[in-house]
């Protein structure tokens, strides 16, 4: 990208989309088009198209998307399905039509199967059952990196796919009704530690394992790809390394300063067993994630401090 490229973030405000948009006006890209979704509902085919014929940017990060923990998922797959599907045909479709030189859609690491071999290579896809939790929002991930292939295929253009770990940082959703586990365990902490409360319940038995990647070193990695790949097959993005839920809620605990018990909740579902990413392409191509956990925990729990 040239840094007068326009180029168009399609979900500045959320917690990938904020990074990347903190990342571009570092690097001194000074072109840069976004709109909240009360300004621009990308679920609206006219709408967007109307915004992709006014503005024709020349670069597109297709980062908007519903997102949830488990508890999210379950409770709301028709939207998960629904949302995610309409927002990413309607800017896949946009950007054919209105000649992007270069899109980029996130997808998610939630797309392989539930018992997927570990670690987690591109080729693994669609190999087995995905995980029933968040099963809505994976077919709509699959469908959109899918849709990217297809059109590149078809059309001739240049349309990329990134599926990254699960992710953490500054501008993340705490609200522990809908939030991921990171954020969730950053906040019953916290609460805890405030309200001198004995112990913090985690679901499930803590056994199985994430890997986590800071949002920062995932802006890095999408403007990598962005200026450096132009290949068929999609990337996975990650550190290579992963935790179990419970030696994860210890470090969260040891960062907060809390000093009650973990008790596991068993009759919470525990998800997928083992989510590790193979990042040997990604790696092969130049790019490697830098952020430690804990130096990444420690950032992202000072931020919740100041913002909530």
């Amino acid at each position: 990208m040239k840094k007068d490229n326009k180029i168009y973030i399609a979900g500045h405000s959320g917690l990938v989309g904020s990074a990347v948009l903190k990342k571009l006006n570092k690097n001194e890209y000074n072109n840069l088009i976004y709109k909240r979704s009360s300004e621009l509902d990308l679920r609206i085919q006219k709408d967007v198209d109307e915004f992709f014929e006014v503005e024709k940017p020349d670069h597109v990060f297709l980062l908007a998307a519903k997102v949830g923990g488990i508890n999210a998922n379950q409770k709301y797959p028709a939207e998960f399905i629904y949302d995610n599907l309409m927002i990413q045909n309607n800017v896949i479709n946009a950007a054919y039509k209105y000649n992007v030189e270069k899109l980029l859609f996130l997808g998610s690491s939630c797309i392989y199967p539930r018992n997927c071999k570990q670690p987690m290579k591109e080729e693994y896809l669609l190999t087995g059952k995905l995980e029933k939790t968040n099963e809505a929002y994976s077919i709509a991930k699959i469908a959109g990196l899918k849709m990217c292939g297809f059109y590149n295929k078809q059309y001739n253009t240049n349309f990329i796919s990134a599926m990254p770990t699960n992710l953490y940082g500054p501008n993340d959703n705490f609200d522990l009704k809908t939030s991921h586990v990171l954020p969730a365990l950053i906040r019953k902490f916290h609460e805890a530690k405030l309200n001198k409360d004995k112990e913090v319940v985690i679901w499930g038995t803590g056994k199985a394992k994430r890997e986590f990647l800071h949002v920062d070193d995932l802006a890095d990695a999408l403007l990598f790809l962005m200026n450096n790949y132009n290949g068929e097959e999609f990337v996975n993005v990650g550190v290579g390394k992963d935790i179990s839920i419970l030696e994860l809620a210890e470090l969260i605990k040891d960062i907060v300063g809390y000093d009650g018990e973990i008790v596991n909740d068993l009759s919470k579902p525990d998800g997928t067993p083992r989510k590790l990413l193979d990042v040997t392409r990604l790696n092969d191509l130049g790019w490697e994630a830098q952020i430690l956990l804990e130096e990444g925990i420690k950032d992202t729990y000072e931020w919740f401090k100041e913002n909530y």
